[in-house]
């Protein structure tokens, strides 16, 4: 414990991950605004259907299989720091430009352009922060980088929300724009961090992009551990993404008055993200990545499926009370997730991993919100809900069940374990 102390209280005097992890904060800050403007934009002043509300994750993931996994051989190759820049500055340009969109035949093309340019920023800084951190500071970074992630979603939408009480989504559009002009600012400040022009071994010769991406796909074919992980992550997504861009079609079917229920809702989860990622940093290390990932699904199952059981005109309580398990769930899942993936890649293959993850999810999101559109439509979102939080927590059991068979603890993790304690 007092190692895991030191390590935390020196990755905070790096100075190089504060400010990469500042613009990062300063960016995802941000995003919280623009999600919930475009939701409210879309579902409360453009009245759409529970489809085309299902057409915003698609249009945002389209970009992410096609371009993912290349990203993440970009991600490897060039100088990440730059393509960080770029990504803030570009994606507040392509977000202002939302504003002028004047229906959905406008929004979804730059929504789509503004998540190809998103393609690089993941992996670029997934690998960067592979690079300036030590490998004893690796779990308190990415457990700081799920803070900002999942603490981003009490403020923003807090905020979001109290502008959207006063103030058209356009101005939420803008706040996001501000932001990611903020995190490329930010960027600018940092000089000395050795990132870019790196590939996989050193051979002193340039290796061809396509050769890398080969690499990528094999060695996370070829890793047992790996290769678990981002199955399992896969088969909980394809549930999730039914219901995860249909907040608004329940919402709205539940309390049509109140466009700030959705902003309450997800502060909670925020607030109950942090709290699980505090918690999570004290846990024994030597628990298993079944048990955390299948516990995570869990919660977030039970949640889903608890929303679905809301009755119309219900209190914000409940609403806040489920958004807080959702949140604990929710962080419980994406930082054993991340951290899976960071803990057991080689630096080299940061950002093809990641670019790899990319792709995948992103084929998630293109059929299952569809489908879960479509389900919503037909069944009503109330029943759609309480089918798949059903489906989501019987997934996280069978990991929790199973986590030893899947996830069989290597010798020198135990050994590391005990070794730092």
């Amino acid at each position: 414990m007092t190692a895991s102390l030191q390590a935390g209280s020196s990755l905070l005097r790096n100075k190089v991950f504060v400010r990469v992890y500042s613009a990062f904060a300063a960016a995802t800050f941000g995003d919280w605004f623009d999600t919930l403007a475009i939701q409210v934009l879309v579902g409360y002043h453009w009245q759409a259907s529970p489809l085309m509300l299902a057409l915003i994750p698609v249009a945002n993931a389209l970009p992410g299989i096609v371009l993912g996994s290349v990203a993440g051989v970009v991600a490897d190759r060039l100088n990440q720091l730059k393509l960080m820049r770029i990504c803030d500055l570009l994606t507040a340009v392509l977000t202002l430009l939302v504003l002028l969109a004047p229906n959905m035949a406008w929004l979804l093309p730059l929504i789509m352009l503004r998540a190809a340019i998103s393609t690089l920023n993941v992996p670029a800084q997934q690998s960067l922060t592979r690079r300036i951190v030590r490998e004893d500071q690796l779990l308190q970074a990415t457990s700081l980088n799920g803070i900002v992630n999942q603490g981003s979603k009490i403020a923003g939408p807090l905020l979001g929300g109290f502008a959207l009480s006063f103030l058209s989504p356009q101005w939420c559009i803008v706040l996001c724009a501000c932001f990611r002009i903020g995190s490329y600012l930010l960027l600018l400040t940092v000089k000395n961090a050795e990132a870019g022009d790196s590939q996989a071994p050193e051979t002193g010769e340039r290796v061809s992009l396509r050769i890398m991406w080969a690499e990528g796909w094999s060695f996370l074919l070829k890793s047992r551990l790996l290769l678990t992980t981002m199955l399992f992550g896969l088969t909980g997504s394809l549930a999730i993404q039914m219901v995860d861009f249909q907040f608004t079609s329940l919402f709205r079917a539940i309390a049509p008055e109140e466009e700030s229920m959705l902003g309450w809702m997800v502060a909670a989860a925020g607030a109950g993200a942090i709290l699980s990622i505090a918690a999570m940093s004290r846990l024994n290390r030597a628990t298993g990545y079944g048990w955390k990932l299948g516990s995570g699904y869990a919660l977030l199952g039970l949640s889903i499926g608890g929303m679905g059981l809301l009755p119309a005109g219900v209190s914000v309580l409940p609403v806040l009370a489920l958004g807080f398990v959702l949140g604990i769930g929710n962080g419980m899942f994406i930082v054993t997730f991340n951290y899976c993936l960071q803990k057991e890649t080689p630096p080299h293959m940061i950002g093809r991993v990641f670019g790899i993850q990319s792709t995948v999810l992103g084929i998630v999101m293109i059929g299952a919100p569809l489908l879960g559109g479509l389900l919503v439509e037909w069944s009503g979102p109330a029943r759609t809900f309480l089918n798949f939080g059903m489906v989501i927590a019987a997934i996280g059991l069978l990991g929790m069940m199973f986590g030893k068979v899947l996830w069989p603890a290597p010798k020198e993790f135990r050994h590391s374990f005990h070794h730092t304690c």
